[in-house]
């Protein structure tokens, strides 16, 4: 009997041992404590704008491509002569506005292409909240422009609302929490810019097969740390995956997305 009972005890112990080893060896990532910023049906203009650049500047990531020219239009300055975005942002498709061009951009990047750039933008309403979204739309709209971003903009179920710009969309779990692979790819917009089991864009490398190229530890490195590496032939798209992946997902969520990816040889 109590050889029995040690045993039993044995593969408890032994059981937990693992995982705790597990648990060890995946990367923790420590976010910055959100700013928050309540966007109530009395939010003006200038708290909108406050909050758009922290966005724009922190876990949107827009810095990464904007702002440089080369990859992406100039968005604060001047852009080929016509002035920063705000300036004009209503002159880019005929009939939309200047707050209708901006969603578009960010909820279908691929519908209006500036000339001279690459199709590279990813979806931003799946990776931002909408009180984030808006907010950023009224920074851009301020470059140059007239801010006519107001709460009604913003959907119902988020007014009143308190709106992180330092952490995943709006404070809320990264893809309701989900371990789900599937979930997370769809949360974080992968699709966009990766072709996977015959979905998606190629503008960055195919991940159908990424599995024969990269273990998990590797594709769990690439997304905490996008510039740990670059993929041979895409030296040019270097700094398009957002930094802000590890802030957004837990370890669990992490390493379910690297299992799933690392099993596709």
């Amino acid at each position: 009997m109590w050889a029995t009972n040690l045993k039993v005890l044995g593969i408890v112990l032994g059981t937990l041992a693992l995982y705790t080893l597990i648990a060890n060896k995946i990367p923790q990532v420590q976010s910055e404590v959100p700013q928050t910023l309540t966007l109530g049906a009395n939010v003006t203009p200038e708290q909108l704008v406050a909050a758009g650049e922290k966005v724009f500047n922190g876990i949107g990531g827009c810095t990464t491509c904007h702002g440089l020219g080369t990859r992406a239009p100039n968005l604060l300055t001047d852009e080929k002569g016509t002035g920063p975005i705000g300036a004009r942002c209503g002159k880019r498709e005929a009939g939309k506005s200047c707050k209708q061009y901006l969603y578009e951009s960010l909820d279908n990047p691929t519908a209006f292409v500036a000339p001279g750039y690459q199709p590279i933008m990813p979806v931003m309403t799946k990776q931002l909240s909408p009180p984030q979204v808006w907010s950023v739309i009224a920074f851009l709209e301020s470059q140059g422009g007239t801010v006519d971003v107001t709460a009604s903009d913003i959907p119902a179920t988020s007014t009143p609302s308190t709106t992180s710009t330092g952490s995943g969309a709006g404070g809320a779990a990264f893809a309701g929490g989900s371990t789900d692979p599937k979930a997370i790819i769809q949360a974080a917009g992968c699709l966009a810019c990766h072709k996977l089991d015959g979905q998606g864009q190629v503008i960055a490398p195919d991940l159908t097969h990424v599995g024969s190229r990269r273990d998990a530890e590797s594709i769990r490195k690439k997304i905490l740390d996008p510039a740990s590496s670059i993929a041979k032939g895409y030296e040019k798209l270097a700094g398009i995956m957002p930094k802000t992946f590890g802030t957004m997902m837990n370890a669990a969520q992490l390493e379910a997305l690297s299992q799933y990816l690392a099993a596709h040889k």
